[in-house]
């Protein structure tokens, strides 16, 4: 199984010609998203749900210019194919841009910065999630 973390991005088009004085204007837009897999995932829903608030430093961003933040999430088959990546696959019989993978390194070293105490839970985290 993998975890699917889906992405809402914006653009402020008011900051364009902002010149940095007083308050940025305000002009958002959407402009699509991103796919980001967490593989081998092997944790439940609510775990799922942890995994996704705990790692959410790794893609979401929030500024004057740009935004993106989680849409959803969903746990699927190792096999699951992204619309993106079935369209690739459709159009050009082969997958060059998959989703943006987020590797389990990342959450256990941003884990244990936060909570420096906390090595013995990261292996409790890996075998939950991971089955390792």
């Amino acid at each position: 199984m993998k975890l699917l973390i889906t992405t809402q991005v914006r653009e402020n088009y008011g900051a364009h010609d902002w010149d940095g004085v007083g308050e940025c204007p305000q002009y958002w837009k959407s402009k699509g998203g991103n796919e980001y897999v967490l593989r081998d995932f092997k944790g439940s829903d609510g775990q799922a749900e942890y995994a996704v608030n705990e790692l959410r430093d790794q893609f979401e961003s929030d500024n004057d210019y740009f935004q993106e933040y989680v849409l959803g999430w969903q746990i699927v088959e190792d096999d699951f194919l992204t619309q993106f990546e079935h369209d690739q696959m459709e159009c050009d019989g082969e997958i060059r841009w998959p989703a943006k993978e987020i590797h389990y390194s990342v959450f256990e070293e941003d884990l244990l910065t936060r909570y420096p105490d906390a090595i013995a839970q990261v292996e409790v985290l890996k075998k939950d999630f991971l089955g390792l």
